[in-house]
């Protein structure tokens, strides 16, 4: 029996622009004095490192010191909360109707620490029960751990769980796995992460309303 519906956050409650993404990066290296491409590299290849800890062990590590580290994370804290200020269309009222159905909504997102220090001060965050930070759990999607423990504090099995993301990670394939029905969301036009996925699509989130009922 259907009792949760877990979201991925990137694409799918929230749209993720990769030009701001890259545009952020070059901000950081003209910050620290780096060349671009050199800089774009290494924060990239860091992403496991910030997804699954803290976030300044990590800025550390790059050879930043107190001053440089506590700028970068100011600005990664003001990029990420512009990011999520903007739900995407339809975010918001899907998460009110999931819930009026009686369901309990969850979150799984792959992210660094700016993310949950901000959380609470965004229009999704009272409609999700739980959410769950990568960061925070040192867990990154598709590890099967990340899932169950999600549904184990929504006190649900993961049968009884819905998982609704853009594909990126293999969270789709992460989420059948541990027994999850999973469901894609791919707009027209959308960056390709999950051609091989034979599962349920939608192409917009009001489209969930109409498998639920």
């Amino acid at each position: 029996m259907l009792r949760a519906v877990i979201f991925d956050l990137y694409d799918t409650l929230v749209d993720y622009d990769e030009a701001t993404s890259r545009a952020f990066s070059e901000s950081i290296a003209d910050l620290l004095g780096r060349p671009r491409e050199e800089f774009a590299a290494v924060w990239r290849e860091g992403r496991p490192l910030r997804e699954t800890g803290p976030l300044a062990p990590y800025l550390r590590a790059l050879g930043l010191d107190e001053k440089q580290a506590a700028a970068v994370t100011a600005r990664r804290l003001e990029w990420t909360r512009q990011l999520l200020s903007r739900p995407r269309m339809g975010a918001v009222e899907t998460l009110q109707g999931v819930r009026a159905l009686g369901l309990a909504t969850g979150l799984i997102t792959v992210c660094s620490e700016d993310l949950p220090l901000i959380w609470n001060e965004t229009a999704l965050a009272p409609l999700i029960d739980v959410a769950v930070f990568s960061c925070s759990v040192g867990l990154r999607k598709p590890d099967p751990r990340i899932y169950r423990l999600t549904c184990k504090r929504l006190k649900v099995e993961p049968e009884d769980a819905i998982f609704v993301g853009d594909g990126a990670n293999d969270e789709l394939a992460g989420a059948e796995r541990v027994g999850m029905q999973a469901i894609l969301i791919h707009r027209d036009g959308d960056a390709a992460a999950a051609d091989q996925f034979g599962g349920t699509r939608i192409t917009s989130l009001s489209q969930l309303a109409d498998l639920l009922a």
